[in-house]
């Protein structure tokens, strides 16, 4: 027994060394992991690994978010369907739809699954308007139509309680029923 005032033992001293080390190591590890599953599950490609999205990766692909534009840029599906407040609840809504999304492919039969209702009622749920104005800075740009001006006035003073999806439903998705209904059928053949 070590009495008060005697040093620890030697061994004592390395366990506590080997443990803190293999501590350090360990969450070392788990931070780069996450990091990098992060980051693997922030692409198109990932998020099509589920077949079902491919109809609705085929829309983004031929829509101005996913690279039809003059500068060539493509958001990546999280840069929609992710809130872009703080990492916090960026990695709690990801874990929530993550988890969601592979339930709903496991449970859903695609063939028969009301898309288009689906989207129309729930769209608020997956497309965030802290992630539009992520890009969209400026909602009102020189040349925009008086309707346009007019309406995002009115949301940018508070004054509507309306999301980005109210008014731009499909946006991101480029002719979305047509690619879904086109899929969809044909994997019923």
């Amino acid at each position: 027994m070590v009495s008060k005032g005697t040093k620890q033992p030697k061994k004592s001293r390395l366990a506590l060394w080997v443990g803190m080390v293999m501590g350090l190591l360990l969450t070392l590890v788990v931070v780069l992991a996450s990091g990098f599953m992060v980051e693997t599950t922030n692409t198109d490609k990932f998020c099509v690994s589920c077949h079902v999205m491919t109809p609705f990766r085929t829309a983004w692909q031929n829509s101005v978010h996913g690279g039809k534009n003059p500068q060539g840029f493509a958001a990546q599906c999280v840069d929609c369907h992710l809130p872009h407040g703080n990492f916090v609840e960026y990695l709690t809504a990801k874990a929530i739809t993550g988890t969601h999304d592979v339930i709903a492919n496991l449970s859903i039969d695609p063939l028969k699954h009301d898309w288009k209702k689906n989207a129309e009622e729930n769209r608020h749920k997956f497309t965030f308007d802290s992630a539009c104005r992520k890009c969209h800075h400026d909602l009102t740009p020189e040349g925009i139509p008086h309707g346009g001006l007019r309406a995002h006035r009115t949301y940018l003073l508070g004054e509507i309680q309306k999301q980005c999806t109210d008014c731009h439903p499909h946006v991101g998705h480029h002719d979305i029923w047509v690619e879904a209904d086109r899929y969809f059928q044909r994997t019923k053949l």
